[in-house]
């Protein structure tokens, strides 16, 4: 591969890292949720327990020399992360609830959840993306809670999967896969 595709790649995922785009769209969804001000809050907590925590515990292993970097390539070693963002996201939710949050974000939180219980489920067999999932999941909440122009950020969704192909960290399948399991985090909210 040439070095200016690999640095366009590079750029890509580093911009649109789960982090930075829970980051992004939870505030977004915490706005839309409560339709005023607060919800900002509402989003930054969740972004918190989402994409920030997660990845300062990446960050925190990587440091310790568990993993070389952010990707976390290797398949067999995600499980603790997983865990890590269920655990972060259960307790935002929970405060959440206690803090009576506008009913969307829980519903957002739910949707993450779940969509990070398929990601643990799946990858005991078979390597997913994680940074497609998320950037999937986060236009379709955003479609959901603002306004189906939100899908035309799908093209974001599209160059986070080309980027991690790119970069040999996935295959096609594994990037179409976890985009596809992002997309499903809306179920909740056709009931």
């Amino acid at each position: 591969m040439n070095h200016a595709v690999t640095t366009a790649a590079r750029i890509v995922t580093d911009v649109l890292q789960p982090r930075n785009v829970l980051l992004v769209g939870m505030l977004g969804i915490g706005l839309a949720a409560a339709g005023h001000w607060t919800g900002l809050l509402w989003g930054l907590l969740g972004a918190l327990c989402a994409g920030l925590i997660p990845a300062g515990y990446i960050e925190w292993e990587r440091k310790r020399g568990t993993w070389g970097d952010r990707h976390v390539v290797d398949r067999t070693q995600r499980a603790p992360i997983f865990f890590v963002i269920l655990g972060s996201i259960g307790t935002g939710s929970l405060i959440m609830v206690i803090g009576g949050a506008p009913t969307p974000i829980l519903v957002a939180m739910l949707g993450l959840w779940v969509m990070t219980i398929g990601l643990l489920a799946v990858n005991t067999v078979w390597k997913i993306s994680v940074d497609s999932a998320v950037a999937s999941a986060v236009v379709a909440l955003l479609a959901a809670v603002h306004s189906p122009w939100w899908l035309i950020a799908y093209s974001l969704t599209v160059a986070v999967c080309w980027s991690r192909v790119a970069l040999t960290y996935h295959t096609v399948a594994q990037t179409v896969a976890g985009a596809s399991l992002g997309a499903a985090t809306t179920a909740g909210f056709l009931f």
